[in-house]
């Protein structure tokens, strides 16, 4: 089916100004000033008033739910499409926790292809927590390579909850990772769970200022879970890698906060990711840390930091999404993501002055149209 989307006012995320998008399929095939096709079967949309963005990417997100930090009745259930849809999240990458036992990688990766199914895109992470960790084809190369979905490896340090890996550890799981990504044309990346001990994120400023190992391929999240952890990250990221701010659950300051600052310490904007940790199992404690309720972390809490660093902070709207869309993709090796422009994927957000998501195109479908979703399951 084909599409033209008149009158939009397009962030690529850099200003392109009023333009018109003809898509194709699943692509874009042009962004011009004027797009003028006589074909019937074309389907054409008025944009006029509305600025038009690339969909968003979540790239740390719990799609199949996380295990319970608080037993069995704690787990969270699997994210909807629709959740997703609701805040413009077009491309999403699930990953275990905690949890590799009563989660496992196989159901993770029926959920991936679920959601492909489904209209949006999704891609996976092998691994958990632990090391020597769990895999579904017997290593972490053999998963990045053979299996379609998997882009990469999620570990954990400087949690209690981790294995305490060591400095070998770490290479040799890193080393998979960087031949798989290699081998298999993906990039490869080693998502990293910062916890809140001390150790904080030495071991990985070990692994690119000792041994030199390429820092695209580690990819730390959670980083503004602690202010010290927060200044590491920075360090981190001014050696040329990729800090990932988690927009829900633990965190020392509101993360548009955290990123005001970190570009005030020199940080360039596109070194810095935002993603939502949503489903994750989070507990409301009273003053004597007793829980009162449990609750899953929101899904919808990125598109919200970047409308406040627009709206409050001032920042420009091309800035803004780069932390949801240019810089993700660039991190996940997503060379068809993240850019309103021909060849890319044609997955599109449009909101209106005040930035109320009104519209979504996913791969080329319409999933949500003046703010009701019209292509999702029911149930």
């Amino acid at each position: 089916m084909v599409k033209i989307i008149k009158n939009a006012e397009v962030y690529s995320p850099e200003y392109l100004g009023r333009k018109d998008i003809l898509i194709g399929g699943e692509k874009i095939l042009a962004v011009e000033d004027n797009i003028d096709i006589n074909l019937k079967s074309a389907d054409q949309i008025d944009a006029q008033g509305k600025i038009v963005t690339s969909g968003l990417i979540d790239q740390h997100i719990h799609l199949t739910g996380a295990g319970g930090k608080h037993a069995f009745s704690s787990m969270t259930p699997e994210i909807s499409i629709s959740e997703l849809i609701q805040c413009g999240t077009t491309t999403v990458m699930g990953m275990l926790g905690t949890d590799g036992v009563t989660r496992s990688l196989q159901g993770l990766y029926a959920k991936v292809k679920g959601l492909e199914q489904e209209g949006i895109s999704a891609y996976m992470l092998t691994g958990y927590f632990g090391i020597p960790t769990t895999t579904m084809l017997g290593s972490v190369l053999e998963d990045i390579v053979f299996i379609d979905k998997v882009i990469g490896c999620k570990t954990a340090i400087s949690d209690a909850r981790a294995s305490f890996p060591t400095e070998n550890e770490l290479l040799k799981v890193l080393r998979e990772v960087h031949v798989g990504g290699l081998t298999s044309g993906k990039g490869g990346i080693l998502h990293v769970h910062l916890g809140a001990l001390e150790s904080r994120m030495d071991i990985l400023l070990n692994l690119v200022k000792k041994h030199h190992f390429p820092i695209r391929h580690i990819s730390p999240t959670h980083v503004g879970r602690t202010k010290p952890l927060f200044e590491q990250a920075i360090e981190f990221a001014k050696l040329g890698g990729m800090i990932d701010i988690s927009t829900g659950g633990t965190k020392y300051d509101l993360p548009f906060k955290q990123v005001l600052y970190a570009l005030e310490k020199g940080v360039s904007i596109n070194n810095i990711t935002l993603s939502s940790d949503g489903n994750a199992g989070m507990a409301k404690t009273d003053e004597n840390g007793n829980i009162v309720y449990l609750y899953k972390a929101p899904v919808d809490l990125n598109l919200k930091q970047v409308i406040s660093l627009i709206q409050e902070a001032g920042m420009a709207i091309s800035d803004a999404f780069k932390l949801i869309t240019t810089n993700p993709a660039r991190n996940l090796s997503l060379a068809h993501k993240g850019k309103v422009m021909t060849g890319f994927d044609a997955d599109l957000c449009f909101f209106d002055k005040q930035f109320n998501l009104t519209d979504v195109i996913s791969r080329g479908n319409i999933m949500m149209k003046d703010c009701e979703i019209v292509k999702a399951n029911k149930y």
